[in-house]
């Protein structure tokens, strides 16, 4: 049986974080000036480069009895887990990018657009890994609510099922607001990656793509020691909340600088750990 309070807690971080990415769109288009399809395209290499290259890495890794063996090791686990979607997404960002200036060098310009692309990358991930996945866990609260969960999975070994109620026991007011502190910094972190690597492209900065494979990485850190056990949920999300608001305020004084407005001068680069 999940709360009343615990639905209508789960219901309105669900709309928050489906919210931000949109609500961003429509206030922050008109002012730096970027197009849609710069946010499709960010959309579109989430979706692709995350959704299906990084779960097919996955598949291939945990279907490997040596790699399986490798991952056994916490240390191993650890930097797996870390670099998997730094190399994933930031590839499909890079060469996204490369392509956005191949096709219309003047885009170049206009640090705007990598806020439309970074909306689409941060807001795909939003809803595909937070709003679609915490949808399924609202509806299996209210069938459990209402006795028609079991029916509902009668074809499901009784093990998944127990933990399927396990999950579902486990959910409070205090999950709903880790998930929104959660999905909201990745949603920050998308857009100060996106910012970050198109500034070093207007650089012409050699590394650009290593650079930003290893700060995605040193992002994806403490999720991947929660996951291997070796720090509890509340750390990694306390550290996500730091650095999230390190980067908006990074990101805030960046624009102001007229980092985002077609046709102003190229300030410098964003330090977004610092």
């Amino acid at each position: 049986m999940v709360s009343v309070s615990t639905l209508v807690c789960l219901s309105i971080a669900t709309l928050l974080i489906a919210a931000l990415p949109v609500v961003l769109y429509f206030r922050l288009k008109p002012r730096f000036g970027f197009e849609r399809r710069e946010v499709i395209l960010g959309i579109a290499v989430f979706a692709f480069f995350s959704m299906i290259v990084e779960r097919a890495l996955h598949g291939f890794v945990l279907s490997n009895a040596t790699t399986v063996g490798w991952l056994a090791n916490p240390a191993v686990f650890v930097a797996y887990g870390a670099l998997a979607a730094g190399i994933c997404e930031e590839a499909g960002r890079f060469i996204a990018m490369k392509w956005l200036i191949a096709r219309a060098p003047a885009t170049l310009a206009n640090p705007g657009t990598s806020l439309g692309y970074g909306i689409g990358h941060g807001g795909a991930e939003a809803w595909l890994v937070g709003v679609f996945v915490q949808l399924q866990w609202i509806v299996y609260a209210v069938l459990a609510n209402r006795n028609q969960l079991d029916e509902h999975f009668a074809s499901v070994p009784i093990d998944a099922l127990m933990r399927l109620h396990m999950v579902l026991g486990s959910l409070s007011p205090q999950y709903a607001a880790l998930f929104v502190i959660e999905r909201a910094a990745a949603f920050v972190f998308q857009l100060g990656f996106s910012v970050l690597m198109w500034q070093m492209l207007r650089e012409r900065f050699r590394y650009t793509l290593p650079l930003m494979i290893a700060a995605h990485a040193l992002i994806d850190l403490p999720a991947a020691l929660f996951q291997a056990r070796v720090i509890p949920l509340l750390a990694a999300d306390a550290v996500y909340l730091v650095f999230g608001l390190i980067v908006v305020r990074a990101l805030m004084r960046y624009f102001r600088a007229g980092g985002g407005r077609p046709g102003a001068s190229t300030p410098t680069t964003p330090h977004f750990r610092h």
